[in-house]
């Protein structure tokens, strides 16, 4: 089973691109998208040439921002689109399918935005959302993808140095919510597999940064620690365009 995760920033903009080819291409099993920027049934027109998956998708109130979705070859048994909290559901930021050995969670985590005007409220998110997961895993093993909007550690962004509590995703704050995911029994399935390999996943439109590979791993598949024997490999792939953030993704066992 392969699964990957893709911060699309605009469907709509995006399947006007190579996009669906990509797809085809890497003929994942499941796809998890972010930042859709779209109502269910716009995404459902975007990827209609996506014949095989069923699609289920997660849409903001505010039109035109945030939104997830999940494309699925394999029909789940439970789909959740709220994390049960309207402050966080009306932002359309989670769409969660229950499959017979594991949920999966497409993300998108708020951006404390250019300003940290958004910092606190973010904060609030990483321990609600940490407290949805952990419920949810009480059940069964959790499998959650997406845009984190953080950089973990250094070894997760160009440059760390001139970043480090000053720019929106590696503010301290921020690590630490990340901290509060892997030390709660949530793995990062990439340093799982890649403990030193520099990979990133999202660039600046400015200066180049994708060419000069100026970049930041803010893209994350985490899985219940009990599930890493399930897993075969995760990888980032650089070489999908469209988007200022690249793919990443896991197979499984």
């Amino acid at each position: 089973m392969k699964i990957i995760s893709f911060n699309v920033n605009g469907i709509r903009a995006i399947t006007a691109k190579s996009f669906i080819q990509d797809m085809m291409d890497f003929n994942a099993d499941v796809i998890c998208l972010q930042e859709t920027k779209a109502t269910e049934d716009q995404v459902k027109e975007a990827v209609s040439t996506l014949s095989d998956y069923h699609v289920y998708a997660h849409h903001a109130d505010k039109k035109g921002y945030s939104g997830t979705a999940i494309l699925s070859r394999i029909k789940p048994h439970h789909v959740h689109y709220k994390i049960g909290m309207d402050e966080h559901d009306m932002e359309g930021r989670t769409v969660c399918l229950e499959f017979e050995e594991f949920y999966l969670i497409s993300v998108y985590v708020p951006n404390s935005g250019s300003e940290l005007l958004r910092l606190e409220y973010r904060q609030k998110w990483d321990k609600d959302f940490l407290a949805y997961l952990k419920k949810l895993e009480k059940k069964k093993p959790v499998v959650v993808c997406g845009d984190f909007n953080v950089a973990h550690k250094a070894i997760d962004l160009a440059r760390p140095k001139a970043n480090y509590n000053k720019s929106a995703g590696y503010m301290q704050e921020e690590i630490d919510g990340m901290d509060a995911f892997t030390q709660n029994g949530l793995v990062d399935t990439f340093r799982y597999f890649h403990r030193d390999q520099v990979k990133y996943t999202w660039w600046s439109y400015r200066g180049g940064a994708r060419e000069k590979n100026v970049g930041w791993r803010i893209d994350y598949f985490l899985v219940s620690e009990s599930f890493t024997q399930k897993l075969e490999d995760a990888f980032i792939i650089n070489e999908i365009m469209g988007s200022d953030h690249c793919p990443v993704g896991i197979t499984l066992k």
